[in-house]
C-alpha cells in the first residue's frame, strides 16, 4: 500500500528480457533502497514492484507480462527516469490517498498549460476508467497522487477522447516525471478502489 508521495527520482540503469515472456529490471534509487529487503515492495511509477535483490545504490525487480501489458514499463529502456516511493507504514503520514500500486492502464499525456506558479495538464484516458474519475477526486498518475480539476467525458458515436487534468505545483514538477511528461507521453493511471469497489456492490451479480 502507497501514498502516492514520491520520494526519489530513479533511473533504470539496466533491462534484461527473462524467459516467459517476463523481464528483469535494475533501477537505481538510493534512498528507497536505503533500508530496504530482499521481498520488500518499491512502487516504480506507480507499479508495485517486489525488490528480488539489491545493490550499492538500487535494486531489481522481475516484471511479468500482464505488468508490462498494463503499464507503461513495457516501453522502458536504460536511462528512463522513474518515480519511486516505499510502502505506507503504520506510523506514517497519509499525505496522499490510498494507493495500491495496481496500475489499471495507461493514459497519454494531451496537453500542457502552464501558469506562473502551476501547470495544469490533462491527460486522456481510456474509456474503460473514465468513469471512475470524477472533478475533485483522486487519482494516481505516473505513482503520484493528484486531485482532478477537470473531466470530461466521451458520448457514444463520436469521435472524442475523454480526459482528465490535473494542476501540478512547482515541487511536483521538479520532483517527478511529471515535469517532464510531453503530449503523447504514456502516463500510468490508477484510480480510486473505492469507485470500483461501489460500482461492483451496486451492480447485482450473476448468482443473485
Amino acid at each position: 500500500m502507497f501514498t502516492g508521495i514520491v520520494e526519489e527520482l530513479g533511473t533504470i540503469v539496466g533491462v534484461e528480457e527473462l524467459p516467459g515472456d517476463s523481464a528483469r529490471f535494475t533501477i537505481a534509487g538510493p534512498l528507497v533502497t536505503s533500508d530496504a529487503h530482499h521481498g520488500d515492495s518499491i512502487a516504480v511509477n506507480g507499479v508495485c514492484l517486489t525488490v528480488s535483490s539489491l545493490n550499492d545504490d538500487g535494486f531489481c525487480a522481475d516484471v511479468m507480462r500482464e505488468t508490462l501489458n498494463r503499464s507503461s514499463l513495457r516501453g522502458a529502456q536504460v536511462g528512463t527516469r522513474v518515480n519511486l516511493e516505499r510502502p505506507v507504514t503504520l506510523n506514517t503520514r497519509l499525505g496522499g490517498h490510498i494507493v495500491q500500486g495496481h496500475v489499471d492502464g495507461v493514459g497519454h499525456v494531451r496537453s500542457r498549460e502552464a501558469s506562473e506558479h502551476w501547470e495544469v495538464v490533462t491527460i486522456d484516458v481510456p474509456e474503460d476508467l473514465a468513469r471512475y474519475v470524477v472533478e475533485k477526486g483522486s487519482v494516481t498518475l505516473d505513482g503520484v497522487s493528484l486531485t482532478v480539476v477537470g473531466v470530461g467525458h466521451a458520448f457514444p458515436d463520436t469521435q472524442e477522447q475523454s480526459w482528465l487534468s490535473v494542476s501540478l505545483i512547482p515541487t511536483t514538477l521538479e520532483l517527478t516525471t511529471l515535469g517532464f511528461r510531453q503530449p503523447g507521453d504514456p502516463v500510468n493511471v490508477e484510480v480510486d478502489v473505492l469507485a470500483k469497489y461501489v460500482e461492483r456492490l451496486l451492480i447485482p451479480s450473476e448468482n443473485g
